[in-house]
């Protein structure tokens, strides 16, 4: 404890994080219902810049989820979904583009992780049916998954095709609940919501059965010697 305290930037640390969690304990924090008024208030264009705030960024490796969340709480289930699912389909088609066209030397050195190692032996084994399994469940990072793709032999459109597929249920689940936090949501579109999940869980059980006769596309992490794949 003493050697703590003699450390003037961990104490400092410390008080600092103390005072931030004080701020947000006292400072009154606007309802779900008035988030929603005000991101209406702010205009046509707020939608436009949120939707490319939401691809840049989502581009790097930083999760999506925050993105779909605000989505639902800003703009509602119909421009919200819209709003999340273009960004994250432009998003992942702009990251597969860029780190294929940055190569596999460049942005394979930064992907030596057991996650990546898992993505890219699902890749393996079961190609574009593996993107779409991946989408669904997202346990491994989106843009992990986004990376890995674009070092494999699997090519774009099938890339795309699955992307789209396997992200809609989760994320009109998502969006549709963080609208509900607004109570403004028909229970129609609460049990919407619950489809979109329930047919992502079948999704996955689909997955699991189906066992594809040939092999997809073949990995090139493992395989610096072989050509560059094709876009």
């Amino acid at each position: 404890m003493s050697r703590i305290l003699r450390d003037r930037r961990l104490v400092l640390l410390l008080c600092c994080a103390a005072l931030v969690c004080a701020a947000a304990l006292l400072t009154p924090l606007p309802s779900p219902e008035q988030i929603q008024q005000w991101a209406g208030q702010a205009g046509p264009y707020f939608p436009v810049l949120f939707f490319v705030a939401h691809t840049l960024i989502t581009i790097a490796p930083v999760p999506r989820t925050v993105f779909t969340v605000a989505s639902g709480l800003l703009f509602g289930p119909v421009v919200g979904l819209a709003v999340a699912v273009g960004a994250t389909v432009l998003s992942a088609a702009a990251a597969f583009l860029l780190a294929r066209a940055y190569g596999r030397e460049r942005v394979g050195m930064y992907l030596d992780h057991p996650t990546v190692r898992m993505v890219d032996e699902r890749l393996h084994r079961r190609g574009w049916l593996a993107v779409g399994a991946l989408r669904l469940i997202a346990f491994a990072p989106f843009s992990v998954v986004n990376y890995s793709c674009a070092l494999s032999s699997i090519r774009f459109w099938p890339y795309l095709g699955a992307t789209v597929i396997g992200i809609l249920p989760g994320t009109a689940a998502t969006v549709i609940l963080a609208d509900a936090l607004t109570g403004g949501t028909h229970p129609v579109m609460v049990g919407v919501s619950i489809a979109c999940i329930a047919a992502g869980l079948l999704g996955l059980v689909i997955d699991q059965r189906w066992k594809p006769a040939v092999a997809e596309p073949v990995t090139v992490l493992d395989r610096p010697s072989e050509a560059t794949p094709r876009p």
